[in-house]
């Protein structure tokens, strides 16, 4: 049996109105991989977070490799062997590779840097973990699969032998997923324990040993993986069965909303053209790269166009900015919900009136705080936030609970078409769902309903139909109950051949 490297137990914290931990066990076994899974604001990440150095507990006991230790501090963590890759990328992209895999750490030769000690060491880590990256790329350059890879590298340049990983794959394809799982099993292999927190359950099959269940705060369970299965896994992330992991409503295809014509943006919007009905929900599938976000950018006026045409309720729109989308009827639930979608220091409310002043101020311009509080509560409620109160900083709200918000800020507004750009992206299943549902009821309301997805079973699962795009170009539309996820993949990879649709 390996021995445990991580005892947590009785760990408790609070933030302002929220219990975020409560009486909470853990524990790390040297050579294996721990999934920490539970929903969003189950304190998965606030107790990593402790461990990591980043939070101070209330209350309850730390051990790491057998010496117990009070409140850590990230400094502290790195010296005892805990490192920790965070949801959200924390990279000085206008630096290399090296100069950030050595930052706080730099290797000096006299009273200058030592920057070739430093590439070569990068070097030696990056090459024993097959890591094709030279050190003196600039991190900006790269992909965020690449730079994922290089937070991985610098971890373990500082000898790490606790990994956190918080959401790896959320931002990586199945090919850089392959690799991501390769690099696992080898630090598995040499002893390294790994807290693996993901959403994304049909991962687990491939890497992971035990895992342990959060609920509300709470430890639930922990169980070898072996012993249990996704069905059951889930039942205990949100205390009850989820029945049906792609609701889909059936409705009849209405009167055409939108027609995108021959619309160019950039490189990676090319000829693009499609239409949306009323009654149907549109998936727009692709690889990473295909120019689907860049679409969406385009059509909502956050990136410029070059050329094509808007057609709203068939009148044509002009759209120059966002504004014009919002006042046309257009809204955009954007892919980075944290840099393009949400205030993350304001509250709730904040959050959500921003954007609708214009129906909740009077003819002097002052707020009505009964439009306001109405239009709040009804959101909260609807999507089920996860909040003691809107006054709450959007930036305490767990992931789902962010994304929730960026979607109910359009709920006031008798928007046309709304289009949700990987809307589940970083949530658990129980949340999804919720958006699922959400689609449909804009679905039934008549709203033309368009969203991008990198999950094919998603995609396939919740659209009606599918238009599928690779290099900038549309390059195919299918049914979705009469496609296959092969031809999904054809199209999406179609690199010859390519036309686009209209």
């Amino acid at each position: 049996m390996n021995e445990i490297i991580v005892s947590m137990q009785g760990i408790s914290k609070s933030f302002p109105g929220v219990k975020a931990l409560d009486n909470v066990q853990f524990e790390l076994r040297s050579g294996e991989v721990m999934a920490l899974l539970g929903e969003n604001g189950a304190g998965k990440s606030t107790l990593m977070k402790i461990l990591s150095g980043v939070y101070t507990r209330d209350g309850g006991t730390m051990e790491i490799f057998g010496k117990s230790y009070g409140d850590l501090t990230p400094k502290l963590a790195q010296q005892v062997g805990v490192a920790i890759i965070h949801q959200e990328l924390n990279m000085c992209r206008h630096l290399t590779v090296a100069e950030n895999m050595f930052l706080g750490r730099e290797k000096y030769k006299g009273f200058m840097l030592d920057n070739a000690a430093m590439e070569a060491e990068a070097a030696r880590v990056l090459g024993e973990l097959k890591i094709d990256i030279d050190p003196r790329q600039v991190v900006g350059d790269l992909p965020v699969s690449k730079q994922q890879m290089v937070e991985i590298a610098k971890a373990l340049s500082t000898n790490a032998r606790v990994l956190i990983m918080d959401e790896p794959t959320s931002a990586l394809t199945s090919r850089e997923i392959d690799d991501l799982f390769r690099i696992i099993r080898q630090l598995r292999a040499e002893g390294c324990g790994i807290v693996y927190i993901s959403h994304r359950l049909e991962e687990l099959a491939h890497i992971v040993d035990r895992v342990t269940i959060m609920r509300d705060g709470q430890y639930i369970t922990r169980m070898n993986f072996a012993d249990t299965n996704l069905d059951e896994i889930i039942a205990y992330m949100v205390g009850r069965e989820i029945k049906e992991k792609f609701p889909r409503v059936t409705c009849e295809k209405g009167k055409k909303v939108l027609e995108v014509r021959h619309l160019n943006a950039g490189r990676m919007v090319r000829d693009v053209s499609f239409d949306l009905y009323e009654g149907e929900i549109v998936g727009f599938a692709g690889l990473m790269g295909a120019g689907r976000t860049e679409t969406t950018r385009a059509i909502f006026g956050v990136d410029p166009k070059e050329g094509g045409e808007i057609v709203l309720d068939g009148k044509n729109v002009v759209i120059n900015g966002p504004q014009d989308a919002i006042r046309a009827g257009i809204v955009l639930a954007p892919e980075d919900r944290k840099k393009d979608g949400l205030c993350t220091k304001l509250s709730i409310r904040h959050n959500i009136a921003l954007p609708n002043l214009d129906l909740l101020c009077n003819c002097l311009g002052v707020v009505s705080r009964q439009k306001e509080d109405a239009m709040c509560d009804r959101a909260v409620e609807n999507l089920k936030i996860k909040t003691p109160d809107v006054d709450v900083d959007a930036g305490n709200l767990s992931g789902g609970n962010q994304q929730k918000v960026v979607v109910g800020k359009w709920l006031a507004r008798d928007s046309r078409v709304v289009i949700f750009d990987e809307p589940t992206r970083g949530i658990d299943v129980a949340a999804k769902v919720e958006i699922y549902n959400l689609m449909n009821q804009l679905k039934q309301q008549g709203i033309a309903v368009m969203f991008v997805s990198s999950e094919m079973p998603e995609v396939m699962g919740i659209a009606d139909r599918i238009v599928v795009m690779c290099d900038g170009r549309i390059t195919g539309e299918v049914m979705a109950k009469e496609t296959t996820q092969n031809e999904i993949l054809t199209l999406a990879t179609r690199f010859e051949n390519k036309f686009a649709n209209g």
